[in-house]
């Protein structure tokens, strides 16, 4: 993953979090050059993300420490299953033990229910995208794990493209002055409005949109847009948008659908760290 560097110095911020000046119970329980061995197991089926993490968690700690992973990232893994083993100092073992499995758990998580709406729209041809609605601080691993799970992601940050919404449509008085003014100044750069309303999707065409989010409409009126629109320009369906309701989202005729549940909802993956002799 890029930025490698950055990811290390955000385990070791991380791992200050936890210990403080000292992992008390575990010094006081476990000797210095004692060793053990562990392994991560899968306690239902998931979507393995954030393995290279876990590994840097203990490496941190144990820079000789022997870490062995038995899945890649992205496969599908059943419960029992043995993700990562490990083989070092026992105290780097047991310090790093609940960073490691936290990062690992919450990108897991992501992965996990990303697959599960991918998978719900099988064979229509829409992909399923993630928002900005990220953990701050840990976008980047967050995006990387919807696409671990098989999603695409959407914007990066406000920087990657111009997506103008009600408020933008607000302070410059219309769709059609705000996507003026937006290409005047980008004018590379595509531009992706909001409409909440056939009406709406009519003057973002007429204005030169790029690429039209429908906003909460329903699907009636996703496949009213869809059938307007005719494929002159992609169409993003987004809000309020489910497992149960998605797969009809997506025969709606949308190109893209965007859900931010995958970033702020997704329960975290269960996985167990287990000492082993």
């Amino acid at each position: 993953m890029r930025y490698k560097h950055l990811l290390r110095d955000l385990l070791l911020s991380a791992l200050a979090e936890d210990l403080g000046p000292a992992d008390v119970t575990t010094e006081a329980i476990v000797g210095e050059n004692e060793s053990g061995v562990a392994e991560a197991v899968a306690k239902s089926e998931m979507v393995a993300a954030g393995l290279f993490l876990f590994e840097e968690a203990f490496l941190c700690l144990d820079p000789s420490m022997d870490v062995h992973c038995h899945v890649h990232e992205g496969d599908l893994v059943q419960r029992g299953d043995v993700l990562v083993s490990l083989e070092g100092k026992l105290r780097a073992i047991l310090s790093a033990e609940r960073v490691a499995l936290n990062f690992l758990q919450r990108l897991s998580g992501i992965a996990t229910l990303t697959r599960s709406y991918v998978n719900a729209v099988a064979g229509t041809g829409v992909k399923i995208l993630d928002t900005r609605k990220t953990t701050p601080g840990l976008r980047s691993l967050e995006k990387y794990a919807v696409t671990a799970g098989g999603g695409y992601n959407h914007r990066y940050g406000l920087q990657d493209g111009v997506l103008i919404k009600d408020n933008h449509i607000w302070a410059a008085g219309s769709i059609a002055g705000a996507i003026s003014r937006a290409r005047r100044v980008h004018h590379l750069l595509k531009i992706e409005v909001e409409v909440k309303n056939i009406t709406e999707l009519e003057e973002a065409l007429s204005a030169g949109a790029d690429v039209i989010m429908l906003d909460n409409m329903t699907t009636d009126q996703m496949t009213a847009a869809a059938t307007l629109v005719s494929g002159r320009v992609p169409l993003e369906a987004s809000g309020n948008v489910t497992l149960a309701n998605v797969r009809a989202i997506a025969a709606t005729g949308v190109n893209f659908i965007s859900v931010g549940a995958l970033t702020h909802s997704a329960p975290a993956a269960d996985i167990s760290l287990l000492l082993r002799s």
